[in-house]
């Protein structure tokens, strides 16, 4: 089995001096690295974690949230990342499901962001002073590494619990897809908490290469990457086709045609042709990637290398499914399809397969099938896909109410339960549409007294994180029903001048 903790560490042997990880304020060799991993893992022993417990990382992107990770892998227990950017009332959810034995934070947090009733919270000063020798823990193929959560379709966040085995096979198969070495310095542009970032942080580890950590704030101005790019060497870095967005309208891409950047990776949500036409006129001789991958099947199961050539019919392929993961598409009937370019849901199994979720045996059961194909596990992914004449697998569309904005996945259902729980909301329809292949959601209110745009943006932000909130915003007297009695929202989405929504519109074949 593939450990990520150990293949870190053998690294650190092979070349000790190699620049590691750096963000502002710290800058660290591999066997620096190694040696806080050691003596943080020392603190959380002494402060009475164990084997199997959970760790959750109140830290944002830095060489803090990466010493932290890798001294929960050291003494076996599971981190659980948690954004500290959102509202309060969705960390205490997340805390008091995963109930963490410990909160890991900054020196500079304050000391009430963390409910001492639900979690104990200690700085990272006070475990690094630690000097005991804690040896590592042997990784068994069930043990949790870490707990990511995620909106799903439940309305609730639910916690996918990866394995070490699943979590070392998608590191080691996207490190040997995309080409990581130790001459790789990647920037980390994704959030920690989002597990997109992984296939950035971890393949760049185990393969000896350096990370750049810079504040996320800073990185959304444009100017921030390019010279971060420059500045740091950069030969690498991976975010969403949304940040790409971003880039591109920015004057200075064209500056990337001589800097050291080679390759990109984009994942989350889909990659569309124009952007990539849009990145080549540019910087021509860029590498890309395109990654795709549900939380449920740990990080990435697909790492396809686009080119020029591969999208002249502007279609953008997933590509093909990392070794010892397989791939089933399956028909409304529940039988596999065998035929190519014929859509079906997709089935994923293999080594990657989470653990389940965390406390909902239930609900894991509904996702985890074994009845589809004979002898086999596999996680009903809820993607509509097809398979093309060169073998390779196609996005098509979402099976059901949950969509990706930004590289995040977001349930209309949450955003409705918060809507619907603000005081002064009688009724909410969160309704998602797609406008020149871009996503968005626009929220219908129906509400009891005059209210504002601001004054419900407002609210929300208590029970949601910004990346949740809706693109626009009407207010109506009443949320008309169609003949099943549900919500018509193709009914509303025309009455503002917008087509038909996510669920309701033809499938596209782009990703």
């Amino acid at each position: 089995m593939s450990d990520v903790l150990e293949e870190i560490v053998a690294q650190a042997n092979s070349h000790p001096a190699q620049r590691a990880v750096r963000d502002l304020e710290r800058d660290l060799s591999y066997s620096s690295l190694i040696e806080e991993v050691a003596r943080l893992a020392s603190g959380l022993v002494d402060e009475g974690v164990a084997e199997g417990d959970r760790v959750a990382l109140f830290l944002s992107n830095s060489v803090d949230f990466v010493v932290s990770a890798l001294a929960c892998l050291w003494v076996g227990a599971a981190f659980v990342p948690l954004s500290t950017s959102d509202p309060l009332a969705r960390i205490e959810t997340i805390l008091r499901d995963s109930q963490p034995a410990l909160a890991v934070a900054h020196d500079s947090s304050t000391d009430d962001l963390l409910p001492s009733s639900v979690v104990t919270t200690v700085r990272l000063s006070s475990l690094t002073q630690r000097r005991n020798e804690v040896p590592r823990v042997s990784p068994s193929a069930h043990r949790v590494a870490y707990v990511i959560y995620t909106s799903g379709t439940t309305g609730t966040p639910k916690g996918v619990q990866i394995g070490a085995s699943a979590f070392g096979a998608a590191v080691r198969s996207t490190a040997e897809a995309v080409g990581f070495t130790s001459s790789t310095t990647t920037l980390c542009v994704s959030p920690f908490h989002f597990d997109g970032s992984y296939a950035n942080l971890f393949p760049t580890l185990t393969s000896g290469g350096s990370l750049v950590i810079r504040p996320r704030e800073s990185l959304l101005f444009p100017r921030t990457f390019f010279s971060t790019v420059v500045a740091e060497g950069v030969t690498m870095s991976g975010f969403t086709p949304s940040y790409l967005r971003l880039l591109l309208s920015d004057s200075k891409l064209a500056n990337l045609s001589t800097s050291t950047l080679t390759t990109i990776a984009l994942g989350g949500e889909a990659v569309h042709a124009t952007d990539l036409e849009s990145l080549w006129s540019s910087v021509p001789s860029l590498r890309v990637f395109n990654r795709f991958g549900p939380t449920e099947t740990t990080i990435a199961v697909t790492n396809f290398e686009v080119t020029p050539e591969v999208i002249k019919e502007r279609i953008v392929p997933m590509g093909r499914p990392h070794p010892d993961v397989d791939f089933y598409l399956v028909d409304e009937f529940g039988e596999v399809i065998e035929e190519s370019n014929r859509t079906g849901e997709l089935y994923i199994g293999g080594v990657q397969l989470m653990e389940g979720y965390l406390s909902a045996p239930e609900l894991t059961a509904q996702v985890l099938r074994g009845d589809v194909v004979l002898g086999k596990l596999l996680y009903r992914s809820g993607d509509l896909v097809y398979r093309d004449d060169d073998g390779r697998y196609v996005y098509v569309d979402r099976a059901d109410r949950v969509v990706k904005r930004s590289g995040v996945r977001i349930s209309l259902l949450e955003m409705n339960d918060a809507m619907k729980g603000l005081p002064s909301v009688v009724d909410a329809a969160c309704v998602a549409y797609v406008d020149v292949g871009v996503t968005g959601i626009v929220a219908f209110v129906v509400a009891s007294r005059p209210l504002t745009e601001l004054e419900l943006r407002q609210g929300l932000l208590r029970f949601l994180p910004d990346t949740m909130m809706p693109d626009r915003v009407h207010f109506v007297e009443a949320l008309p029903l169609n003949r099943s009695n549900k919500i018509d929202e193709i009914q509303l989405l025309s009455s503002i001048g917008l087509g038909a929504s996510v669920a309701d519109s033809p499938p596209t074949q782009s990703i």
